[in-house]
């Protein structure tokens, strides 16, 4: 029987209470059964579950896929709407910095360098924001960062892309997200980069809570979480 690794991330993660742990399953399991499993075991996030993407091994996958020795899944849930080591794609918790980012792209033949800085404001859904946390499959989020610049270059005169995203705990005016793309041609490289921030929003396993004075909440999660009973309740 194959043992598995769970890493749980988010709004998973603090109702699971743990960010990973190992379990020994029958041969033939599939990432569907885990999600069976951990949805009868956690009732209040059964529907995140049956409706969330898995990626086995950091990369997504087919829930019918029989699992294997030391696979690694992880449930991905709503989001907040590379190559390994390549300083080009980039999770971190340090701060980052524009123009840093921007002299990754740089090249002699770019007629335009247009870098897109996300800022955390301090208010968002008609309330005030207090703060955000950022959290990250950063083993899954590199190789999708790289993908989406690969689709920056077919479809645009794209030299080089780079893309950094902040995790963490993050206040008002601090930076989250960094894009910067060259082109020969400045309306490639401004086209390229709106499409690189509304690709990374969708498809990118990061998320965000938000907390206000009265609360905070999970982006992207919160219909389906806040349906469920309190997890304190008795």
């Amino acid at each position: 029987m194959p043992t598995i690794t769970l890493r749980h991330f988010a709004i998973i993660r603090e109702t699971v209470g743990a960010e990973s742990e190992r379990r020994i399953v029958p041969d033939g399991t599939t990432a569907a059964d885990i999600a069976a499993a951990l949805s009868a075991e956690y009732p209040r996030i059964a529907g995140l579950l049956r409706t969330s993407p898995v990626m086995v091994n950091a990369a997504y996958a087919d829930l019918a896929a029989p699992l294997r020795e030391d696979d690694e899944v992880a449930f991905i849930p709503p989001v907040a709407g590379g190559a390994d080591d390549d300083p080009r794609f980039v999770v971190t918790e340090q701060p980052l910095v524009g123009d840093a980012v921007a002299a990754l792209v740089a090249a002699p033949e770019a007629g335009a360098i247009v870098t897109f800085v996300g800022t955390v404001r301090n208010h968002a859904r008609g309330r005030a924001v207090r703060w955000l946390d950022y959290e990250a499959y950063a083993a899954g989020c590199t190789p999708i960062f790289a993908q989406i610049a690969a689709e920056m270059r077919e479809r645009w005169n794209v030299l080089e892309v780079a893309i950094h995203h902040r995790v963490g705990h993050l206040v008002a005016g601090e930076v989250s997200v960094v894009i910067a793309v060259s082109s020969a041609h400045r309306h490639d490289a401004f086209a390229a980069s709106e499409y690189a921030i509304d690709r990374l929003k969708e498809r990118a396993p990061i998320w965000k809570k938000e907390a206000y004075a009265d609360g905070d909440v999970w982006i992207g999660a919160e219909a389906a979480y806040q349906t469920l009973p309190d997890r304190h309740a008795h």
